[in-house]
């Protein structure tokens, strides 16, 4: 392999917290510890929540539901991702991510070490 892939992390994220905020956080937090290793493996990383949370930031409450948004960026992104990294928890959002992923045939990952080193670096 000899072009870096545009991962994207998927996992947990308002999942488990019951709308507490500095539970959200944390999940954020856990996702983002991942994007590094990608990194150092010559890869992109991606969160959906990355791309999601400035467009939440610019709708009005009663342009569409919080949930809606992040699904429906989370399924735009994957347009042009080239894998996905599921991290362990519960998560919906995340089951639909890799749903997608599949039906795209994309790789899924379970783990980081599953990532293949980008070869030309």
């Amino acid at each position: 392999m000899n072009t870096p892939l545009l991962i994207l992390i998927a996992g947990p994220y308002r999942s488990g917290t019951g709308g507490d905020p500095d539970l959200i956080a944390a999940n954020l937090a856990r996702l983002e510890q991942a994007a590094a290793p990608i990194h150092r493996l010559g890869h992109v990383p991606m969160i959906g929540e990355w791309v999601a949370l400035p467009i939440l930031r610019g709708m009005g409450p009663e342009e569409t539901a919080e949930g809606d948004v992040m699904y429906e960026t989370a399924h735009r992104l994957l347009q042009h991702c080239d894998a996905v990294l599921r991290l362990p928890g519960d998560s919906t959002g995340a089951d639909k991510d890799v749903e997608i992923a599949l039906e795209r045939g994309l790789p899924v990952y379970r783990t980081i070490d599953e990532i293949p080193t980008l070869a030309d670096r």
